[in-house]
């Protein structure tokens, strides 16, 4: 019996798979979703091992899956929008293959679903990170004084100061985290650098627009936040070093900051002990000014 019932719910997952699955990733999503009677799981390990089957299944026959977060609020406002029954199957494919073309996806690529599932809410996060910072900085206006759109200006400043942080960064891989605090919640974008054999840096492009955007934003309106960069090469010691956010612009911390701030537990304020070969050091000089704009916006 509990064969042929897994069988049922491997049907109704293929019937509303196409091409992508939206996938409730916790158990309050999951709950959420079991006031429609076509939703036919009532436990969410049960309904991730499902899914799992067949994501497996359908890798077997060489057909590529890409995952999606399926939001049942975004859901039943998009049902109410689009005059569309929340209890259709149908429905849910129409939202899902809505998530694939504009919200956050990963590909399926044999890997478990514990592994999967942080990396899909991870990429969300960033998506939401950039949605976010970019719509505030499109609400700043222009300035009063010159007529420049700030938002735009600021997003300029922060592309230059990006590149000159990387181009003066030692030779190895980057990984540089940015953060902005305000309200109503702290900004946190991160950009991974990996040096190629020619010594280039291979960038994703998705991590370079977050993090410019929440550099621009911190730039813009003046709010707290710091930038660290942390570089790793072989047979040689990390080098992490970093910037305070203040007034507009950035300012290099001393070692002594930085060596703090990586060994001091945030939520204790205790301390911690200092990794093993990590050099914690100052920052290169960016040039003139570290973002300093022409005047006060």
């Amino acid at each position: 019996m509990a064969h042929t019932d897994h069988q049922t719910m491997r049907r109704v997952l293929r019937r509303e798979i196409a091409g992508t699955i939206g996938l409730l990733t916790d158990e309050h999503d999951f709950r959420a979703m079991r006031r429609y009677r076509s939703f036919t799981f009532d436990d969410h390990q049960s309904y991730l091992r499902q899914v799992e089957a067949v994501l497996r299944a359908r890798a077997a026959q060489g057909t590529h899956t890409t995952l999606a977060l399926f939001d049942p609020e975004d859901y039943a406002a998009y049902c109410a929008q689009a005059g569309l029954d929340p209890e259709a199957p149908a429905s849910r494919s129409r939202f899902t293959a809505e998530l694939a073309a504009t919200g956050p996806t990963i590909p399926y690529d044999g890997r478990p679903l514990a592994t999967l599932v942080p990396a899909l809410v991870d990429e969300a996060v960033r998506q939401a990170t950039w949605e976010y910072a970019t719509t505030l900085l499109s609400r700043l206006g222009p300035c009063p004084t010159c007529g420049e759109d700030i938002g735009k200006a600021a997003f300029s400043r922060a592309s230059e100061l990006l590149i000159r942080i990387l181009d003066t960064a030692p030779p190895g891989d980057r990984h540089l985290v940015c953060s902005v605090s305000g309200p109503p919640d702290t900004l946190v974008a991160v950009l991974h650098g990996d040096q190629d054999a020619d010594d280039g840096i291979r960038l994703d492009e998705a991590e370079v627009l977050e993090v410019t955007s929440v550099l621009a934003l911190g730039l813009a309106t003046r709010s707290p936040g710091g930038l660290v960069l942390r570089s790793s090469a072989p047979d040689t010691a990390d080098r992490v070093y970093g910037w305070r956010l203040r007034c507009g612009r950035l300012e290099p911390l001393t070692a002594a900051e930085v060596f703090d701030a990586y060994c001091t537990d945030v939520e204790s304020g205790d301390l911690i002990s200092p990794e093993s070969g990590v050099d914690y050091c100052q920052p290169p000089d960016l040039g003139a000014e570290s973002g300093t704009p022409d005047h006060r916006h």
